[in-house]
């Protein structure tokens, strides 16, 4: 009997399949027409389908998983070490972001005829972020936490950019479970545990199609950047090569030096290990830009592959994908150093400070969603007083960075549900769990 390909291989073979035909449609100019109306669809189908999932995965996860922690004490126990963990590695981001963007300053070497073109160019597309950013800084200091309550839970969860007021309704229907007397919470807990069994079953029949989606994704992407004139697409990117070298190299610094260094402090996993078994989800993360589509995959193998109970990986890494974006915040922070430096700011050291403080609280509100790191770097921009018109100095290799970003945020909130499991003592001695046989379909 043949061994099958493991997914994760299967999902990079797409991946260079992709990007190999989106650059020989580019490079001998063939139309982009069958890209655009038989392979685009595919990836379209592949991503709407995770989103399809995402919301009764994070509303029948969390009720079970917070259901299940059977006291709040113990909820608040896990809940306040998962937050503060969050919180901490976020701000570390920022703070390597900002430090790799002062030592090499890429903003001081973008030529003045090259900022005007991007800035024209991208004019539009920066007033429309603008005028998103522009409503939520006039909303009242307190409004976050009146979006955070749902007027309508079944209407927010219409809706994965609401997948917070469904975290919140979660949480607050599984601490109700927790008080009511057993004989009443037992079958509605039984109802949504197999919902969400029923959900990472559905799962298993979506990645089948994933090899495909991904190739259909990366190629369309390809021929999306490029549009008609190739060689100002390569233009605009050389141009940033840089700041996108900068960004990149921090994420690198995130992913293969800190994570592994707080494994190691809080857990006996080898990183090697939590990175392979991480692989599918990372590069899911990767195609897809999306915390919240890739969540389904995470769950499963963070529970599957390296072992973590349900208990612990159903509340955290919903909450993950909701308030935790690590790889974000230190885009946000080294984009809006190198906007600064581009435009002839010079930032004081309370100003950067006021970007980690910033970036931080921010992340809170970035929707898990591609694209939603530029409304909130308006922001950080303003809170340091540099025009918010600079974004579009940067929006030409954002999709690109966006997926390596992405990969950030998904490896940090797998990282931080695995030490928040070592401390409550939730992962087996075994440590990584012997490849399942539905993640090599």
């Amino acid at each position: 009997m043949k061994r099958k390909i493991p997914l994760h291989t299967q999902i990079l073979i797409g991946l260079v399949l992709g990007l190999a035909v989106g650059l020989v449609v580019v490079k001998f100019r063939i139309s982009p027409d069958f890209i655009n109306d038989y392979v685009q669809p595919i990836g379209t189908i592949f991503i709407t389908s995770l989103k399809m999932i995402a919301v009764p995965l994070v509303l029948a996860s969390l009720i079970v998983g917070v259901s299940n922690l059977g006291d709040i004490t113990k909820l608040s126990r896990i809940g306040g070490k998962t937050i503060l963990t969050y919180i901490f590695t976020t701000a570390l981001s920022v703070s390597v972001g900002l430090l790799l963007v002062n030592l090499f300053n890429p903003g001081k070497s973008l030529p003045s005829e090259t900022r005007e073109k991007l800035m024209e160019l991208y004019d539009e597309t920066a007033g429309s972020k603008y005028q998103e950013a522009e409503q939520l800084q006039s909303q009242s200091p307190l409004k976050p936490l009146v979006d955070m309550v749902p007027e309508n839970i079944f209407q927010a969860a219409a809706a994965n950019e609401m997948m917070l007021q469904v975290v919140f309704f979660a949480i607050i229907m599984g601490i109700a479970l927790i008080r009511i007397p057993k004989a009443k919470s037992a079958p509605v807990i039984a109802f949504f545990d197999g919902i969400n069994d029923v959900i990472i079953e559905i799962v298993g029949f979506i990645m089948i199609l994933a090899p495909y989606g991904v190739f259909a994704l990366m190629a369309s992407l390809i021929v999306d950047i490029t549009g008609d004139n190739p060689d100002s697409a390569v233009e605009l990117l050389l141009a940033l090569l840089k700041y996108s070298l900068v960004v990149i190299g921090g994420l690198l610094l995130m992913v293969l030096f800190f994570y592994p260094m707080i494994l190691k402090t809080f857990t006996k996993v080898k990183y090697m290990d939590f990175f392979k078994a991480l692989r599918p989800a990372q590069l899911l993360a990767f195609t897809t830009s999306s915390s919240s589509a890739t969540l389904p995959v995470t769950m499963k193998q963070v529970e599957q592959e390296i072992g973590v109970s349900e208990e612990i990986s159903s509340f955290v890494l919903p909450l993950g994908a909701t308030i935790n974006m690590d790889g974000t915040s230190l885009y946000q922070g080294v984009a809006a150093v190198f906007i600064a430096q581009a435009m002839g700011f010079d930032l004081s050291l309370s100003q950067q400070l006021m970007i980690v403080m910033t970036a931080t609280l921010a992340s809170i509100g970035t929707a898990g969603v591609p694209g939603a790191g530029i409304i909130m770097l308006i922001i950080v921009l303003e809170s340091i007083g540099v025009p918010s018109a600079g974004i579009a100095l940067i929006l030409a290799p954002d999709r690109i960075l966006d997926m390596f970003r992405t990969i950030v945020n998904v490896t940090g909130d797998a990282m931080v549900c695995t030490v928040v499991a070592s401390t409550e003592g939730e992962l087996p001695e075994g440590l990584i769990r012997k490849s399942n046989p539905m993640t090599n379909t």
